[in-house]
């Protein structure tokens, strides 16, 4: 099953400047794998020592926070959107 990840401004030089990849996955950790096996360097960035993700870093299909309906293990349609969203702080 095909999706596209959306990728952050912070992370496009993983991807040669691209917004947006096409990936093979059918949760959104086989997307993360195979987002890393095309891209290298995405998943140091994106998960901790413990392969979840960090603290930092927002995943959503669709609209839906990945946190909230299944982790790493949600579900991806064929042809849906995963996009990483880092946690802006500011003052």
């Amino acid at each position: 099953m095909s999706v596209i990840v959306r990728v952050p401004t912070t992370l496009r030089t993983l991807t040669a400047g691209q917004s947006e990849v096409s990936v093979d996955g059918v949760t959104v950790g086989d997307a993360l794998d195979n987002l890393e096996a095309a891209h290298p360097g995405f998943k140091e960035r994106l998960l901790d020592d413990a392969g979840e993700l960090r603290r930092f870093v927002n995943v959503f299909v669709s609209d839906d926070d990945i946190r909230f309906i299944g982790g790493l293990g949600t579900a991806v349609p064929d042809g849906e959107t995963v996009s990483i969203v880092p946690a802006v702080a500011g003052g």
